[in-house]
């Protein structure tokens, strides 16, 4: 049994099936990586995981609470936080600014940015995230516009504004994409240090092979919208099943 459990979910589009009967158990305190050729269901899947679709059929649980139906920020409730392909901060806001929006969320999903009953309440905030920039070597550019940056320290940023959430389940949305290997391999770190120094489960979605190897410990192939393949990286690397699914032929 594990922390995230996706239990016989399907979803249509019209005549297109989407997603097949998909069941993945994702263990708790571990990297597992959704894999799979283009059109193979990984958007939709996690789309589903954070509120923005709604499956056919099927239950998804987290630390044994139904997560389906529920809205976005609802499910950000429950310990679960995302990681967008495009950064998704606020351009026209400091850097620290942005990740004390998250400070200030109202149960309702809406913001209040004097929500702090004291000074020394407000103090405490503000240390926490800064606390959250120094873990993800951004307290140097705190003020700076958060629209200034790097695509590499944007992704950082929006780490810091998850993590100041402190969630259990961190889901990355092909966290690498458009970066150049340098800053790749920057984010590679990064989630090794975030995965090393907290109790956090991480499912990662993502086309480049070596994001894949470098963090996951397990790894479940879609393809078509249906698992195809769940095993270790070592597993995975040659297996035929995978190979033809990403070669479109059967591997010799």
């Amino acid at each position: 049994m594990g922390i995230l459990e996706i239990s016989n979910v399907n979803k249509r589009f019209g005549g297109l099936q989407a997603l097949g009967n998909v069941n993945i158990d994702v263990a708790e305190n571990t990297v597992h990586a959704i894999i799979g050729p283009n059109g193979a269901g990984k958007s939709t899947l996690l789309n589903c995981l954070i509120g923005k679709l709604e499956p056919d059929t099927g239950v998804v649980t987290f630390d044994g609470k139904k997560v389906l139906g529920r809205k976005p920020h609802e499910i950000n409730q429950l310990g679960i936080s995302r990681v967008f392909q495009t950064p998704e901060i606020f351009n026209d806001l400091s850097v620290l600014e942005n990740v004390l929006i998250p400070c200030f969320a109202k149960r309702d999903g809406s913001f209040r940015m004097h929500a702090v009953e004291s000074v020394a309440q407000e103090e405490t905030v503000i240390e926490t995230a800064e606390r959250m920039l120094d873990d993800v070597n951004m307290l140097g550019k705190r003020d700076m516009l958060a629209g200034s940056l790097s695509r590499g320290d944007k992704r950082r940023l929006e780490m810091a504004m998850c993590l100041v959430q402190e969630p259990k389940l961190l889901l990355l949305d092909e966290p690498t994409a458009g970066m150049a290997r340098a800053d790749t391999n920057n984010t590679i770190d990064l989630l090794k240090e975030i995965k090393e120094s907290r109790d956090i489960t991480m499912v990662i979605i993502e086309h480049d092979m070596h994001v894949v190897f470098s963090l996951a410990e397990r790894i479940t192939v879609l393809a078509q919208g249906t698992p195809l393949v769940e095993d270790t990286p070592e597993n995975i690397k040659g297996h035929p099943k995978v190979k033809e699914a990403y070669l479109g032929e059967a591997a010799a």
